[in-house]
């Protein structure tokens, strides 16, 4: 089966749910990061994993993200986290989810933030990693129950 892809931008673009098998023909477009906004069996169990299609990914040399969105309702963390992943990520990327919707309210949502925001790349990816950083969320901690 062909993939549907829309083009958003000359660095980003969006699917539908992809296969571990598509991620083949993904390289050979030439993409260099996939996003994934699917959480894993929204679908049921034939929704393919973000392992099975991050491993795939891995195989061909492509940067693999996964940031699950439940549909209707993004979070600011999750457009930091996806603005963040953006910025550092090789280009051009391709987003997923179910229908390529969330993917393209996400790229419009962090795009929009980062116009009102005058982050480098290199801000960008301090502010992601210090969101996933464990040590920054047990200092929070610490510091939050000696308050």
């Amino acid at each position: 089966m062909a993939l549907s892809i829309t083009k958003i931008s000359d660095d980003y673009s969006t699917a539908p749910q992809i296969s571990p098998s598509d991620v083949v023909e993904i390289a050979q477009l030439g993409f260099k990061t996939i996003i994934n906004n699917r959480p894993d069996l929204e679908g049921g169990a034939d929704q393919p994993s973000s392992d099975a299609i991050a491993e795939a990914a891995k195989q061909q040399g492509i940067h693999y993200v996964y940031i699950p969105v439940i549909p209707n309702q993004i979070q600011a963390s999750q457009v930091d986290a996806f603005s963040a992943a953006l910025s550092v990520s090789a280009k051009p990327v391709l987003g997923f989810c179910r229908t390529g919707n969330r993917a393209a309210q996400m790229y419009t949502r962090a795009t929009a933030q980062r116009n009102t925001q005058t982050n480098t790349p290199f801000q960008a990816m301090c502010a992601w990693i210090k969101s996933k950083c464990l040590i920054t969320r047990f200092v929070r901690w610490v510091k939050a129950k000696h308050a």
